[in-house]
């Protein structure tokens, strides 16, 4: 039997990083993203033998343990051994003596699409199938969230793990004690094919890694910096306005949104631009882009901009200038899915 899951990747509109803590406790965070067909993928394929066997197909890596070996969390390979280790401990039972658990996903990590916590999320969705374990939505989201905060402590928000899980157009707001409130949005289609035809995604070609970035930007809470916990007051207010021009129609206002939060978000913590980025965003914004951000915690990976018009051919071109690329990409509707084979 292969027991399989995909998880969509999302795209951050507005209000970027006040799902992290402890800004989300102190204040309340909002965030409003969007679910794209780039996705996280994870198999588990029972062998048998007493072999587990852990394996990314996208960076070329695989390890070998006994079923009841020890976990040694060592950088590879650490996503998909803290799912099984908290599957194993938290749902005992049905666990098959052998089997591989892979994985592929569409963009790399450090993009600033959410590929590590989407992945989680597949992989438990992928554990869920095989088990046939009784977790909503919210439950999965909040395990993938545990594991990878709380059991590998990696440093990170919130958001990542409720966009794959629920899919679509979201609304989210974070609270003290992790609670999340999911709030689907119904954008008329023709808002979102407007939305869709005039929003690029570039990739910079380059990668980061996220968890300094966001370590800086919590530290900044901790220690009362004003114009960074300003920021992401402002940053909020953004992702309510967002909310009103997508379902009022006011596509025009985008772009102005989106620069509204790039400035905002610089002053979050440091290494979230840099002056290559600074040169992208300022070529986009020369060639007909209105407003862009940085996606993710920054320093890297994938931008996007708003091109009003017919405006995307010009930015696409001058674009095209700095080595990266961008991506094609649909808005989807559904988060994780599963089946078995």
């Amino acid at each position: 039997m292969i027991y399989r899951s995909k998880a969509p990747l999302r795209i951050g509109l507005a209000g970027g990083g006040t799902d992290v803590s402890p800004y989300s406790d102190l204040y309340g965070g909002a965030i409003l993203n969007a679910t794209v067909s780039l996705y996280a993928y994870a198999n588990i394929e029972v062998t048998g033998g007493g072999d587990i066997c852990f394996e990314s197909i996208d960076y070329n890596s695989r390890e070998v343990i006994k079923k009841d070996a020890v976990i040694e969390y060592n950088g590879r390979l650490d996503l998909h051994k803290g799912v099984y280790e908290r599957i194993r401990r938290q749902f005992s039972g049905g666990m098959p003596d052998g089997f591989t658990l892979s994985s592929f996903v569409d963009a790399p990590a450090g993009s600033g699409l959410g590929t590590s916590s989407t992945l989680v999320v597949a992989l438990v969705g992928a554990f869920a199938e095989m088990l046939r374990l009784p977790l909503g939505e919210y439950d999965i989201a909040h395990l993938a969230y545990e594991i990878e905060r709380k059991d590998l402590k990696m440093a990170g928000g919130k958001q990542d793990q409720y966009a794959a899980t629920f899919g679509g157009v979201n609304y989210m707001e974070f609270f003290s004690d992790e609670q999340v409130i999911v709030n689907p949005l119904r954008v008329k289609q023709q808002y979102l094919f407007e939305l869709e035809n005039n929003l690029l995604l570039y990739y910079t070609a380059t990668s980061r890694e996220s968890a300094k970035i966001i370590t800086r930007q919590s530290q900044n809470v901790l220690d009362k910096k004003s114009h960074s916990i300003e920021a992401m007051h402002q940053l909020k207010q953004q992702s309510q306005r967002m909310k009103e021009a997508l379902l009022k129609g006011r596509l025009h206002e985008i772009g102005e949104i989106l620069d509204f939060g790039f400035q905002q978000k610089r002053k979050m913590a440091e290494g979230i631009s840099n002056d290559r980025m600074e040169e992208i965003y300022e070529a986009a914004k020369s060639a007909g882009a209105t407003g862009g951000k940085i996606s993710g915690a920054g320093g890297g990976g994938f931008m996007i901009f708003y091109c009003p018009g017919n405006t995307k051919y010009a930015v696409m071109s001058k674009l095209s200038e700095f080595g990266g690329h961008c991506k094609h990409y649909q808005f989807v509707d559904h988060g994780l899915t599963t089946w078995t084979i």
